[in-house]
């Protein structure tokens, strides 16, 4: 029997314009989805600004919470999900992912996606991704099926409502100390 390993679904709200404005359309307390491959959050990944202070620049980034666009924002609030997985899946997740660290740089924010999730309609484009999508996106290519819909039609929240999903903290990110 292989032993179970565990990837972590981060879920943010910054408090940006960008951030509200999405937030006033989904009533969602968090709008933001990354992926990490451990608790510690230090490799942490997903599409979205490549530098803090230009929301217009987007696309596949690997984050960091001491120096990225989070620092930028100390009063961010999340909540982190654990998901239960096996090794083999975490290796899959992780083939997945080298694909879009090698092709880093022909990655787009799929900011049409977004807007897509509002009419109930999938739009993608080769190569471009919004967060949720890319993390649901790395799950699916990996065979781990948590809904009956395209990633491209995958929101933060629905992270958040996923039974599978273990809550292991809640609050500011800025806060957040990982027990190991």
């Amino acid at each position: 029997m292989e032993a179970d390993r565990s990837v972590f679904i981060l879920l943010t709200n910054t408090g940006t314009l960008f951030t509200k404005l999405i937030q006033g359309y989904t009533k969602a307390p968090y709008n933001h989805a990354s992926i990490s491959f451990n608790r510690e959050l230090s490799e942490l990944y997903s599409f979205g600004r490549k530098h803090p202070s230009n929301p217009l620049n987007g696309g596949f980034v690997k984050e960091d919470l001491r120096t990225g666009t989070f620092s930028k924002y100390p009063n961010t609030t999340c909540v982190i999900y654990e998901l239960q997985v096996t090794g083999r899946e975490v290796e899959k997740m992780k083939r997945v992912l080298q694909i879009f660290i090698r092709s880093r740089q022909k990655y787009l924010y799929n900011i049409l996606g977004v807007i897509g999730i509002a009419l109930k309609e999938p739009i993608e484009f080769s190569n471009s991704y919004f967060c949720s999508q890319f993390v649901a996106e790395i799950l699916e290519r990996s065979g781990i099926k948590l809904w009956n819909k395209l990633p491209a039609l995958v929101t933060p929240d629905d992270f958040r409502q996923n039974d599978r999903l273990y809550l292991i903290y809640a609050g500011k990110l800025s806060e957040y100390k990982p027990e190991l």
